[in-house]
C-alpha cells in the first residue's frame, strides 16, 4: 500500500492554469532553478541563455511546452547518469532535445536524465503543434530540464527560484 501511494504521488499530473500574455515563456518543469547562464551550444543558431531546472523526487515530473509552438526537431543523445543538479549533467547525461519554433524565434527544451532517473519519456513528434503549457513528456525520478531561449528574451528568474511547469513565467520574448 505504501509503495502504491508513493508511486501515485510521484506520477501525479496536476491541472495547471496557464497564464496568458504576449511573448510569455513558461517553465517547462516544476523544480528549482539551479543555473542561468549563456548557452554554449548552437542549436538555436543565435546567442542564447540557458535556464536549468532541477527536479527533485518530490517535484511533479511532467514536462510542458514553454510557449505555443511547433516541434521542429527531436534529438536523443545517450550519455551518463550524473547528479542532475550539477552543471556537467547538461553536457554529459542522457538527454532528449526538443527544438521548438515560434514566431518569436527558436527555443530548446532539454529533458535530462539524472542519477536516479533512467528513463525519459517524450510525447511529441516533429511537426506537431503545441499550446503553451501542453504536456510534452516526463522524466522518471530526480532529473533536470534545461530551457534554452534567445538571449534577447527578458528573464524573470534567477538561481534558487522555485518554478511550476506551465504556470511560472521564466521570461518574455521580445
Amino acid at each position: 500500500m505504501a509503495l502504491a501511494l508513493m508511486l501515485a504521488f510521484f506520477f501525479r499530473d496536476p491541472r495547471r492554469e496557464v497564464p496568458e500574455g504576449e511573448g510569455l515563456i513558461l517553465a517547462p518543469a516544476d523544480g528549482t532553478v539551479v543555473a542561468v547562464a549563456p548557452y554554449p551550444g548552437d542549436e538555436l543558431q543565435e546567442e542564447a541563455t540557458q535556464v536549468s531546472i532541477f527536479l527533485s523526487v518530490l517535484d511533479v515530473h511532467v514536462n510542458r511546452a514553454p510557449v505555443a509552438t511547433v516541434v521542429e526537431r527531436i534529438d536523443y543523445r545517450p550519455g551518463t547518469f550524473r547528479l542532475a543538479w550539477r552543471d556537467e549533467a547538461s553536457r554529459a547525461n542522457e538527454q532528449n532535445l526538443i527544438l521548438l519554433k515560434t514566431g518569436g524565434g527558436r527555443l530548446l527544451v532539454k529533458q535530462i536524465a539524472g542519477f536516479l532517473a533512467r528513463r525519459i519519456v517524450c510525447r511529441v513528434a516533429p511537426g506537431q503543434r503545441l499550446e503553451t503549457g501542453e504536456r510534452i513528456g516526463m522524466i522518471l525520478f530526480g532529473s533536470r530540464v534545461d530551457l534554452i531561449i534567445p538571449a534577447s528574451a527578458k528573464l524573470s528568474v534567477k538561481p534558487g527560484d522555485r518554478v511550476k511547469g506551465g504556470r511560472s513565467v521564466v521570461g518574455i520574448l521580445p
